[in-house]
């Protein structure tokens, strides 16, 4: 079997947030010995007299996490500023950590590199990848690059990159007893797992298929032959795009019809060119996209019915819930209601945790090509036959 246990504390005081979160897990394993964790943390606790109090408790406990925009729980919902430790027993799944470093001068040798360390622990081939990658120094497509480069194209792999407050300063990010910045943290699951996953946005495209021409990774200068800020303004007008630039993301298509996004964050009136959070491939099939508060709620809706369905097994033991900072900041003071409408679908007795992230990761159906994505919300399932 699998038991999954969560902590979580709104306690501002660090050494008093990670005493409740500690008790709590303690208490719900009720004997038990984790093998792995995940921690969530706002980026004001001390991190490092955190992580040593867990070490301090379980001893080699396979642990890595990072820094949020949010976090929620089946503890304490949806909090902003809280801590979160979500940990794993079992003694049917193998649960090892790894962890590349020096991410911004190669993250693709850095995710090998992670890969690599949690699999020499490891006594059977891995089953799925959990990942929190650090999302402001290094390049999330890389670095997901480097993911697929060890473990396949159309190997499952779920995470979300690292936050702050939405002041893109700096993240951190976690593995075992260290606090790590510009880094990869994986976790790699092996043995008698169950699991699926569901993925969904809320944004409808609203113009006409068009190529990307002209791009340098994440700036795309041409759409369709013409100025990528022409093309936006030929859709929305001028002022609406200016007024609601966040919102109208682009929406790149695969070789199966379906998108994953890509948020804009910034834009060149001289160059007439458009700066996203992550690369564009040239020659994609792209399209700009719209919202409204009520579709992004949907959309999580959706998420986690899509994971529901997916589940191969009877009744799922865990959920990890990721959702973009982007999407909290658009809901503004509906951002709890994401939870809540996750939380009249969750079966009885499942433990939930999860954060907001600079971006999500995940394929878009069960068995494709793993994608880097924004203004997304990923449901994974955990579970054992």
């Amino acid at each position: 079997m699998l038991q999954v246990v969560v902590g979580h504390s709104n306690d501002p005081d660090s050494e008093d947030a990670i005493a409740e979160v500690l008790q709590q897990c303690s208490s719900r394993l009720a004997g038990a010995t984790p093998q792995a964790g995940i921690l969530f943390a706002a980026t004001d606790f001390d991190h490092a007299l955190i992580l040593q109090h867990i070490q301090d408790l379980y001893p080699g406990v396979e642990l890595i996490g990072g820094t949020t925009n949010g976090e929620i729980s089946t503890v304490l919902e949806f909090q902003q500023d809280s801590l979160i430790l979500m940990l794993f027993a079992s003694d049917e799944v193998e649960i090892h950590a790894g962890v590349g470093r020096d991410a911004s001068k190669d993250p693709v040798f850095a995710a090998q590199q992670a890969v690599a360390e949690a699999k020499a622990k490891s006594t059977s081939p891995p089953q799925l990848c959990i990942t929190f990658p650090e999302s402001l120094t290094s390049n999330a497509v890389l670095i997901l690059e480097g993911l697929k480069q060890s473990l396949g194209d159309n190997f499952p792999i779920i995470g979300g990159m690292t936050a702050d407050d939405y002041i893109f300063e700096k993240t951190y990010q976690f593995f075992q007893n260290e606090v790590l910045s510009d880094a990869i943290p994986v976790l790699l699951f092996s043995g008698n797992l169950l699991f699926s996953h569901g993925v969904a946005n809320g944004w409808h495209p609203i113009s006409q298929n068009s190529r990307v021409t002209k791009v340098d990774r994440n700036i795309v200068y041409e759409i369709d032959g013409q100025r990528t800020l022409d093309y936006y303004q030929h859709y929305l007008g001028v002022d609406q795009f200016i007024s609601n630039f966040a919102i109208h993301a682009l929406a790149v298509f695969d070789d199966e019809n379906r998108f994953y996004m890509r948020a804009p964050n910034g834009y060149d009136v001289e160059t007439g060119s458009v700066r996203f959070f992550s690369d564009v491939t040239e020659q994609a099939v792209v399209q700009i996209t719209d919202t409204t508060n009520e579709s992004i709620l949907s959309a999580c809706e959706t998420s986690l019915k899509n994971a529901l369905a997916e589940y191969p097994g009877t009744e799922p033991t865990a959920a990890l819930l990721i959702s973009c900072a982007c999407r909290r900041r658009i809901l503004g003071t509906q951002a709890k209601d994401e939870y809540q409408l996750v939380k009249n679908l969750l079966p009885q007795g499942l433990v939930a945790a999860g954060f907001y992230s600079y971006g999500e990761i995940a394929s878009l159906v069960r068995g494709g090509e793993t994608q880097f994505h924004n203004k997304t919300f990923i449901t994974l399932l955990l579970g054992t036959k």
